[in-house]
């Protein structure tokens, strides 16, 4: 295989790094903005994410290529071998080494952005219940859970509010 495109992978797990890096720090500052109820901040914060997401992509696609243009160099690589497998097939050791600390990084930042998620959206969601707890108590309607086996909420009260605002 071609050093270049060793080097080319690696150029790419430089970038995808920086870029998980910066979506921590988004997901972080969404978390404040969650938390404070920052509707200015977070409006700006999900039209960032938008922009890192589609960096993220665009990156993800190039890793791919690339690594789709390597398997085809080398008969040994298959749709089931392991990134630390690969790893191994580098020309040199410096350029094995900077892959397999890039690959680890990047597989931490990928945990910790998956973990910022998670916690964002169930305070996303806290949020919104508790939105509508204040619509329903401001309109005196009262929203009660059925069990039915449809599942869903019932009003109970008439509603004195038109909740399409």
């Amino acid at each position: 295989m071609d050093v270049s495109m060793w080097n080319e992978l690696t150029d790419v797990f430089r970038k995808l790094n920086a870029t998980y890096e910066s979506a921590v720090k988004l997901g972080e500052r969404k978390h404040g903005a969650l938390v404070t109820v920052d509707m200015d901040s977070l409006s700006k914060i999900l039209d960032e994410e938008q922009i890192l997401i589609a960096k993220i992509q665009r990156l993800e696609r190039q890793r791919g290529g690339i690594l789709t243009k390597m398997a085809k160099d080398e008969p040994s690589i298959t749709a089931e071998t392991k990134m630390e497998e690969f790893i191994q097939l580098a020309p040199n050791f410096a350029i094995e080494r900077e892959l397999r600390d890039l690959h680890k990084t990047l597989s931490q930042l990928v945990a910790e952005t998956i973990r910022l998620r998670d916690n964002n959206q169930l305070l996303a969601q806290g949020a919104l219940d508790a939105v509508k707890y204040h619509l329903n108590r401001i309109s005196g309607a009262a929203i009660e859970p059925t069990y039915s086996n449809k599942g869903g909420n019932m009003i109970s009260h008439r509603k004195n509010f038109n909740y399409k605002a």
